[in-house]
């Protein structure tokens, strides 16, 4: 997302002061948008990053439309083009264990890395990490594929039976 950023419209990322690592919560901006159809009003992702590209910066580019941020780690969301241009910043298609394991094989190499925020329960990394971004993933893939693959893509209806030797 951030790479897709700077090359359509120049917007650089910056360093953040410590690596971005864990679940965060977000805020739905604009509900009239197709892409968050089906989001709660708020509605937690992971993210793991050391820089960002800052919302002030993707609000001065008019064509660029917020979809959802949060206080801690920023935009998760943004969308331009009628949806031909999606950013996401974090990561909904993370499982369980993927932020578990990053942070466990940085641990065991010795790496100056902080516990994951709001992944283990009473942040015990011995714990099951809790899941708690999957729905939100699942129906932002789902509308990315309905409304701007599935709904925009011309389809030309052939006589499926010729294929399949029937």
């Amino acid at each position: 997302a951030q790479a897709g950023l700077y090359y359509h419209y120049g917007l650089k990322k910056y360093l953040l002061p410590e690596k971005k690592f864990g679940v965060y919560e977000h805020h739905v901006m604009n509900r009239k948008v197709p892409l968050v159809r089906g989001f709660d009003d708020y509605f937690m992702a992971p993210h793991s990053r050391h820089t960002e590209v800052r919302a002030e910066d993707i609000r001065a580019v008019k064509e660029l439309t917020i979809l959802a941020e949060s206080e801690e780690a920023g935009v998760f969301l943004a969308i331009a083009d009628e949806g031909r241009k999606i950013f996401v910043m974090g990561h909904p298609e993370y499982d369980r264990v993927t932020l578990d394991k990053e942070y466990k094989r940085d641990k065991d190499k010795g790496l100056d890395i902080k516990m994951p925020v709001n992944y283990y329960p009473n942040d015990d990394d011995t714990q099951k990490p809790r899941l708690q971004w999957r729905s939100h993933g699942n129906i932002l893939y789902s509308n990315w594929l309905n409304y701007y693959v599935y709904q925009t893509t011309p389809f030309k209806f052939i006589n499926t039976d010729e294929i399949v030797g029937k």
